[in-house]
């Protein structure tokens, strides 16, 4: 059997079995400080799949952060097989400044693939195209939701692709929605270079929360071992199978005033349910919000104070609303996959 070869990247060669830190030069802030597009590679001594985990292309939406840290330090990856590329922050100026954008105010999200003489946007798009999803055979992208909104664990993958069906079973998430590319995305510009990609939301933006970042990092395990990436020990089984939803709606603010959310996530409701309730400061004008339609709760505002029109809550239709609900496991992991001291 021919011998493994290094992983090469950004001119860094790391060899099979070994794992290492690269800095993949993007750029200099005004002060001329260096910024680099830092990815964590563990290359396996034996062969398989290339698959890389990002996060923070929203540089606000820290939760992803966490997933990445907590992966890196499973001893599930202890033995492994082909290579990990974890991108924790992708956006490091959005992350440095608490921002979904770049100081350019631009979605990196809605700049890929991204060109090498493009705007700031577009050149860290172009780079990490070049150097980590064209190097990839899949992808998982963590986002959560914007600042001062939570979401429930869920995965969204492009309808039709079978793959990204089967995986999705394998992750585990609670929810599993089919949802289109959007034109500059990342998951656009990866499938339309052969590369699919999982796309996982949870939690809030700026903020940690114990149920998504759990739920992120055993689907990933789940996946990897399905791949054969590494063995069953240390991977948690599945509770539960993923409630598959079709659409979803936001339902708004019907005035502006003070918001009492009656209903939270990943919660059922009917037609006829009373999701919250908005009054002036006098408690002289209520108006109520309810749901015209039976599904379940997949995000929802954590902001008392609101203004006609904010969005409210997001409820997805599952597939199919007639019969009985499944219980879709909103639990705690509790396979014992961390030290005490990697879950503070």
């Amino acid at each position: 059997m021919a011998k493994r070869k290094p992983f090469e990247i950004a001119g860094v060669t790391v060899p099979p079995g070994t794992r290492r830190t690269v800095d993949v030069p993007v750029s200099y802030l005004s002060d001329h400080t260096p910024v680099h597009l830092s990815v964590h590679v563990v290359h396996g001594r034996k062969p398989g799949p290339v698959m890389f985990v990002s996060a923070a292309v929203h540089g606000d939406e820290v939760i992803g952060v966490e997933i990445v840290r907590r992966l890196l330090n499973a001893r599930a990856l202890t033995p492994m097989a082909g290579t990990l590329l974890a991108v924790p922050i992708v956006n490091t100026f959005g992350f440095l400044n608490h921002s979904r954008y770049l100081p350019d105010r631009r979605d990196l999200n809605r700049c890929f693939p991204g060109h090498a003489t493009g705007s700031m946007a577009s050149q860290l798009a172009h780079i990490f195209m070049t150097e980590i999803v064209n190097r990839s055979d899949l992808g998982i992208d963590l986002h959560s939701a914007a600042i001062r909104r939570n979401n429930l664990p869920q995965l969204r993958l492009t309808a039709g692709n079978d793959r990204l069906h089967d995986l999705a079973d394998v992750f585990g998430a609670p929810v599993v929605m089919n949802s289109n590319l959007r034109d500059g995305s990342l998951r656009m510009a990866a499938e339309d270079a052969g590369v699919d990609v999982l796309l996982y939301e949870g939690g809030e933006g700026l903020r940690f929360d114990e149920l998504p970042a759990q739920a992120g990092v055993s689907g990933i395990l789940r996946v990897m071992n399905h791949l054969g990436m590494i063995g069953k020990k240390g991977v948690p089984k599945k509770r539960a199978e993923p409630l598959y939803c079709s659409d979803s709606t936001w339902y708004r603010a019907p005035a502006g005033g003070l918001f009492r959310g009656y209903t939270g996530i990943g919660e059922m409701v009917e037609p006829g349910t009373v999701l919250g309730a908005i009054s002036d400061p006098f408690g002289e004008f209520e108006a109520e919000v309810t749901s015209d339609q039976a599904g379940i709760v997949i995000g929802r505002t954590n902001m008392p104070v609101v203004y006609e029109g904010d969005a409210l809550f997001h409820i997805a239709e599952p597939v199919a609303t007639k019969k009985a609900m499944p219980d879709i496991g909103l639990h705690m992991e509790t396979a014992p996959m961390f030290d005490e001291d990697e879950i503070i």
